[in-house]
């Protein structure tokens, strides 16, 4: 084994290691309004389920230059957003939203996907993702480094409305087809995964 102590490695280093190691990553692909009316579309893969008492979900969000993202600062402004699942389809378009534009520029502007009213939130969402998560912010915790100073802001968030496409959920089982969702996984830099050979493995009782 080949052992490294995190103490001697820069933070470039460590989450190198860290993104390399974790995989593979859902991607949540998050819409957010500004106070200003500005929708902003941002994809994070910092992202899992974290309940099974609630439907709630966390989203782990960098900082930037120390300051928040806009979807973080949308989300700590106005509590709502809609979580998207990738499909392999939209993966391209989702690449596109991850380019840096002022918060007072849409990513929409990028692509050419429409949205789509939410039923409970004033956040719309994408109609061509085939699972959207219409969500309010349960928690939020900054992540302080040893110094005090936030580097991630991290959000639990409580879905209120699933979504799925028809051709997704069987609605009398509540299952959903992973094969017809076609996710899309993120892997460290550039590279991405799609979801491959799949297994069944029943648990002891």
């Amino acid at each position: 084994m080949i052992n490294l102590s995190a103490n001697k490695l820069s933070s470039r280093e460590q989450y190198k290691l860290l993104s390399g190691s974790i995989i593979p990553r859902p991607i949540a692909w998050i819409t957010t309004q500004s106070t200003a009316g500005i929708i902003n579309l941002a994809p994070f893969s910092f992202t899992t389920g974290i309940s099974n008492q609630l439907p709630l979900l966390s989203v782990s969000i960098l900082r930037d230059g120390g300051q928040p993202k806009d979807t973080a600062a949308n989300l700590l402004a106005r509590h709502e957003a809609v979580v998207h699942m990738v499909s392999v389809d939209l993966t391209k378009a989702m690449n596109q939203t991850a380019a840096r534009l002022t918060p007072d520029q849409s990513e929409l502007n990028l692509i050419d996907l429409p949205l789509v009213a939410s039923t409970e939130i004033q956040v719309p969402g994408l109609q061509a993702a085939r699972i959207r998560f219409e969500t309010q912010l349960y928690q939020y915790v900054p992540i302080r480094d040893r110094a005090g100073v936030i580097i991630t802001d991290l959000f639990i968030l409580e879905i209120r409305q699933f979504h799925f496409a028809d051709t997704v959920l069987d609605l009398p089982s509540l299952h959903v087809n992973p094969a017809a969702l076609a996710p899309v996984a993120r892997l460290a830099g550039p590279n991405y995964a799609e979801l491959g050979q799949t297994f069944m493995l029943r648990r002891p009782k």
